[in-house]
Parts: structure tokens; C-alpha cells; sequence
């Protein structure tokens, strides 16, 4: 009786899905948590300090910075700064937590939406030392995806 060697033919298929849903290592995956729990939070507050229109002027700008904007409140920029900018820094929060293998693309997909939010506001309204620094956080998560990817290491394997 002879024996033969089972050889799943999905075998290779199968090493690429596990690759797939490898962990991330631990640095991307709590610095990801972090940052993108961070700018969430404050997003979905400066949101909601901008639809409920607090009247301090450290918590929403002057309805005199939408002139010219085409907007006439701070509503509808207020609920996307909250719901889309926010919610998308959440989301990628939330996937890093749970070890998700979709992390890396929702990390990535929350910075470009950051940075468009900041190059929209910076053409509507004055520029502020805050837009700065939210522009700078969202380089830095895309900074921290390419280096995740391996596209800004040194050459060594991990």
C-alpha cells in the first residue's frame, strides 16, 4: 500500500490570506490606537462645539470666518468635521484595537480625509497654528503606514 503526501492545492492561497491578517506589530498598532483615537475625539468634539455653536472663542471661530465660504453656519462644516473626519479617525481607532486586518487602510484612508479637511479649511477660512498641527498629525499617519508597509526602512527585514 502506498502513501501519498495530501497537498492541499489552496495551500499558497492560504499563506497569502494568513498574510493578510497578520497582526501588525505592536509600535504601529498602538501608535495607530493613539493618534487616530486622539484626532477622532477632538474631531467629533470641535464638531459638535461648531453645530451646537458655543459662543467661546476658543472652542468655535467667529461666523465672520465663513464669509465667502458658502456656508452661512457652522452646521454642515461642523457635522463633517464630526461625523467624516471623525468618525473615520474612530474607525480606524476601533480596527487597531480589535487587531483588524483592514487597519492599515482605514489608518491610511483617515489621514487623507484629515488632510483634505485641513487643505479645504486652509482655503476657506484663515489660517490657524491648529491647522498646522492637524496637518502635521495627518503626515504623520501616513509617515507611520509607510513605515508599517516597510517603504521607509532601512533595508533590514523585520
Amino acid at each position: 500500500m502506498t502513501t501519498h503526501a495530501t497537498h492541499t492545492p489552496n495551500a499558497g492561497a492560504e499563506e497569502a490570506r494568513r498574510a493578510l491578517v497578520a497582526p501588525r506589530p505592536a509600535a504601529f498598532r498602538w501608535s495607530a490606537i493613539a493618534v487616530t483615537a486622539l484626532v477622532g475625539l477632538t474631531a467629533v468634539a470641535g464638531g459638535l462645539a461648531l453645530v451646537v455653536g458655543f459662543d467661546a472663542d476658543f472652542l468655535a471661530p467667529a461666523s465672520s470666518v465663513l464669509a465667502g465660504s458658502g456656508f452661512s453656519s457652522f452646521l454642515v462644516p461642523g457635522l463633517l468635521l464630526g461625523v467624516v473626519v471623525g468618525g473615520t479617525q474612530l474607525a480606524a481607532a476601533v480596527l487597531a484595537v480589535v487587531r483588524s486586518r483592514w487597519t492599515v487602510l482605514a489608518v491610511t484612508v483617515a489621514a487623507v480625509v484629515l488632510l483634505v479637511w485641513i487643505f479645504v479649511e486652509t482655503a476657506m477660512i484663515p489660517w490657524s497654528v491648529l491647522q498646522a498641527v492637524y496637518f502635521a498629525v495627518g503626515l504623520g499617519e501616513i509617515g507611520l503606514v509607510l513605515v508599517d508597509l516597510g517603504l521607509l526602512s532601512d533595508g533590514r527585514r523585520r
